[in-house]
């Protein structure tokens, strides 16, 4: 059990941060770094802290691609925005296609990235945190 001293990370972080949901201590990814592309998906069968299983079911994180086109279209709007504000976007020249082209590359080059997170968000869904994780003995 923890003490009250000790500070429970918050949801958000331990999503974004790709924590368990369980415990928000243990990783869900066996590499940390999302860019090694030979393991960027690879999880533990069991968070090394808590023992949650990460596999709820046979195919679990099929529900991850609905998660992850939403990300993905939220950073292309992001994205609009940004560059409508940082260059101009205008109907009379081929600053659409430059955005078009700027915004393919972004969304390729964080792919790995989102796909971790869609992964979090959508355990998150389904697994509660839990702060008596240690006193029950999972």
């Amino acid at each position: 059990m923890k003490n009250n001293s000790e500070k429970t990370p918050g949801l958000l972080h331990s999503v974004l941060s790709n924590h368990c949901p369980h415990c928000r201590e243990g990783y869900l990814f066996t590499e940390r770094n999302p860019y090694n592309l030979k393991h960027t998906m690879k999880m533990p069968e069991t968070c090394p802290v808590c023992g949650q299983k990460f596999e709820l079911e046979p195919g679990f994180y099929f529900g991850t691609g609905y998660v992850s086109y939403a990300m993905s279209v939220l950073f292309t709007g992001l994205c609009f925005i940004a560059y409508y504000f940082l260059v101009g976007i205008s109907i009379y020249d081929n600053s659409i296609y430059k955005w078009l082209v700027v915004n393919g590359v972004l969304l390729i080059a964080f792919q790995p990235a989102l796909q971790r997170l869609a992964r979090s968000v959508w355990i998150a869904f389904f697994v509660k945190y839990d702060p008596n994780y240690k006193v029950m003995g999972v």
